[in-house]
């Protein structure tokens, strides 16, 4: 509130009736006759300034500390301004929200020097009535007369303060003294504390928004760059100082020093206007030799020239790039071996087995029948690894030709322009879950294992040499090592990854974890779903028990999936299990030879429990085996 002048002799006048009689002249400013009484009523002392709440020399260190943004833009400020504060023997203070004097610039005030009133808590509760705890209370501008003021011996000068709105919030107070009545322009000097305000708010406001820039660009997983046409990095984030501080340079260093191709890069490039978006380039350094994707942005003059004046390079190491977009494509494990379900002696004694596995570096070869939980077990394995923060990324290598598995396996490159990454390179960091490993090609299998002996890779079609740091989890339905010692598999890569052998043990072998797993299957089906749970009755749970399950927990799920879909009841009984889950006991497997093989694997390759689940003779089914071509098996 910016007031009328006032007659001094009436304000003073005013004052000494009320600390006399304690009676508030109607011509009292409201503000100030409510501040007065509760001055009064708290015993704030009147002759002298009271400065004894100050804060510690330590204390008011840190809080400068954390508020030097505002103090040195405000000594800037002041700097140009002095000789208008020495004519009018001005002092400028600044104020935190807790009315804490963070700083005194220029003149003295109140005839003190800065070391007396620095960190020290104006508050009306400590002196009393001023300028500062008005503008404070009423988040308003004030000036306040020299009689108006709680304390006498600052009497014989003004004062106005101003609250520093930042994003709608008060931060500070600023304040102008005068320590003359006659010689000062009211209006200049308000005029000039509402400018010094303003523009130390703007000030505030754009370093928020450069902070929170700033954090947002420190939290991005690349690196950013403001390069000036001499190679010098006028700003880089957190990520972008690291990549620098690893290659020997510092945020002030200039590049053609230190990265060698410096004048073939993407960089150089741009400040002859040519920007580069997301292009996979080499930095040749005399430490190392780095491959980022890299975009070059070039930044021109505001005079609407075709000079560029700097550019801004966003840069992505190659293999951050990879981790990244692995977990972005849901690689990653979603089994630990505390879900995996099972209380038998035998699997308790595999789990513990495959923790202390996981804590080791080495490779695991998981061996076991079909259907056993051989790939949740590798998500568990990888999720208690070191490796766990990194991607899991499954190549199954039964499912595609030798040529394309290699391709799946290693990358391509197209062309000079096109070169896409293999699993090998996309599991970097992580963990790659080999499963159907029996079925990789010897020579696929033999330049896997010199990748993972050397640590260096290369995709098809390219001689770059790629680093990579890779925990094999390797599956393998058949004994892996008499495949080996046949010559139907790779010794050097069966080196590698039999350092750790686990067993999984079939369910057949484990029946007593039968009713455990298949109550959490028809759970997991109902929460997955958003069904209601269902029951599974305990005739039906002694059922499954009692079945050899050929198939093992693949061939549980199956038909326990098929009875609760197919199941109207909450209760599972005998008599909603179909033992081939899909696959029912009508002629369509006599016409089509996928439903056959579903019903001859659920059955385990046994030909007197299929006739007995098909309702058929033996002899007809010799028959249909011979017709699809399938190796039969007696009891």
């Amino acid at each position: 509130m910016i007031r009328e002048h006032r007659s001094r002799e009436k304000l003073e006048a005013y004052y000494q009736k009320y600390v006399m009689t304690g009676v508030i002249d109607p011509n009292v400013h409201p503000w100030v006759a409510d501040s007065w009484k509760r001055s009064r009523n708290g015993n704030v002392p009147r002759e002298k300034m009271d400065t004894s709440h100050r804060l510690t020399p330590e204390a008011f260190a840190e809080r400068q500390q954390k508020h030097r943004d505002a103090i040195h833009y405000l000594a800037k400020l002041s700097e140009d301004v002095r000789e208008f504060f020495q004519q009018y023997d001005l002092s400028l203070l600044l104020i935190d929200q807790d009315l804490v004097v963070l700083k005194s610039f220029s003149l003295p005030y109140y005839q003190m020097t800065p070391g007396e009133i620095e960190g020290v808590r104006v508050s009306e509760a400590e002196v009393g009535t001023s300028s500062i705890s008005l503008a404070h209370e009423h988040q308003s501008p004030f000036w306040l007369y020299g009689p108006e003021m709680w304390v006498e011996e600052c009497q014989t000068g003004d004062a106005c303060s101003a609250p520093v709105f930042v994003n709608g919030n008060c931060h500070y107070i600023v304040t102008l003294v005068s320590m003359q009545q006659t010689n000062m322009s009211k209006d200049a000097v308000i005029t000039l504390l509402l400018t010094l305000r303003r523009a130390l708010e703007m000030h505030l406001e754009e370093s928020a928004k450069l902070h929170a820039a700033e954090s947002i660009l420190d939290a991005a997983p690349f690196a950013v760059y403001h390069v000036m046409p001499d190679s010098n990095v006028a700003y880089v984030n957190k990520l972008g100082e690291q990549r620098l501080a690893a290659i020997g340079a510092g945020r002030k260093n200039q590049l053609t020093g230190v990265v060698l191709n410096y004048e073939h890069t993407p960089i150089y490039k741009g400040f002859s206007g040519i920007s580069s978006f997301n292009q996979e380039v080499t930095w040749i350094t005399s430490r190392k030799t780095y491959e980022d994707i890299t975009t070059v942005v070039p930044l021109y003059n505001r005079d609407d020239s075709d000079d560029v004046n700097s550019v801004v390079v966003i840069s992505m190491p190659i293999e951050d790039l990879r981790t990244l977009v692995a977990h972005a494509a849901g690689y990653t494990a979603k089994y630990t071996l505390q879900s995996m379900v099972g209380h038998s002696d035998i699997f308790t004694a595999v789990r513990t087995k495959a923790a202390r596995v996981a804590r080791n570096r080495r490779n695991v070869l998981l061996q076991g029948e079909s259907g056993t939980g051989k790939q949740r077990m590798a998500h568990g394995i990888h999720n208690a690894s070191a490796h766990a923060a990194g991607p899991l990324i499954t190549l199954r290598c039964g499912d595609t030709t030798p040529e394309l598995l290699d391709q799946e396996l290693f990358g391509i490159c197209r062309s000079a322009d096109v070169s896409h990454p293999g699993r090998l390179e996309l599991a970097s960091g992580g963990t790659l879950f080999l499963d159907e490993i029996e079925k990789m090609p010897k020579p696929i299998a033999t330049e896997l294992a010199h990748a993972l002996e050397t640590g260096l890779m290369h995709r098809i079609g390219e001689t770059v040499q790629r680093p990579i740091d890779v925990h094999i989890i390797a599956a393998c339905d058949s004994d892996l090592k008499r495949l080996t010692e046949r010559g139907l598999f790779s010794p050097e890569l069966y080196e590698i990854i039999s350092k750790n052998v686990i067993r999984i043990p079939s369910l057949r072998s484990r029946r007593e974890d039968i009713p455990e797993l298949a109550q959490h299957i028809v759970a997991e089906l109902a929460e997955q779903h958003e069904m209601p749970p269902k029951t599974i009755l305990p005739e039906t749970l002694e059922y499954l028990r009692d079945y050899d399950w050929p198939g093992n927990i693949k061939q549980l799920q199956s038909v326990l999936e098929y009875a609760f879909f197919n199941t109207q009841s909450s209760t599972i009984t005998i008599g909603d299990i179909s033992l081939m889950g899909q696959v029912h006991p009508d002629n369509k497997w006599k016409e089509d030879r996928d439903i056959f093989i579903q019903a001859w694997q659920a059955a385990g390759g046994n030909v007197s429990r299929l006739a007995n689940l098909l309702g058929v003779s033996r002899v007809t089914l010799y028959r249909y085996l011979k017709k699809y071509g399938l190796e039969k098996k007696n009891n």
